[in-house]
């Protein structure tokens, strides 16, 4: 794993994320996964791109702040894949009262 993605997880993990209690993560499909309470809630998916899960009750609130959701490319067969983890607003990564609420709006979604 590339050292810029790295360091960009130790940041989001501890700084962006670190004050929710409950916040853990594991590397998977060469990005990384982040739980809450054990809710596999986001993805870390390129140095720079932190991503939560988003459905229908709360996608409007991430397109209205001009989210888009990820496309995954790395099939063999080049078909692209779009996925439900819409990339964090910076607005809201800057907001701890309102990241946490987002953050865990989204670990809701995993759960259910």
């Amino acid at each position: 794993m590339k050292k810029e993605l790295k360091d960009y997880h130790e940041y989001v993990v501890h700084d962006v994320l670190g004050h929710i209690e409950g916040i853990a993560s594991r590397s998977m499909f060469g990005g990384y996964g982040l739980y809450l309470d054990g809710a596999f809630f986001a993805i870390i998916t390129a140095p720079d791109e932190l991503r939560f899960k988003v459905d229908d009750s709360n996608r409007a609130q991430y397109e209205a702040l001009g989210s888009k959701p990820f496309e995954y490319t790395g099939h063999k067969n080049k078909k692209v894949t779009v996925m439900s983890y819409y990339l964090v607003p910076e607005e809201i990564q800057e907001d701890r009262e309102k990241l946490e609420e987002w953050a865990r709006q989204s670990a809701i979604l995993s759960s259910t």
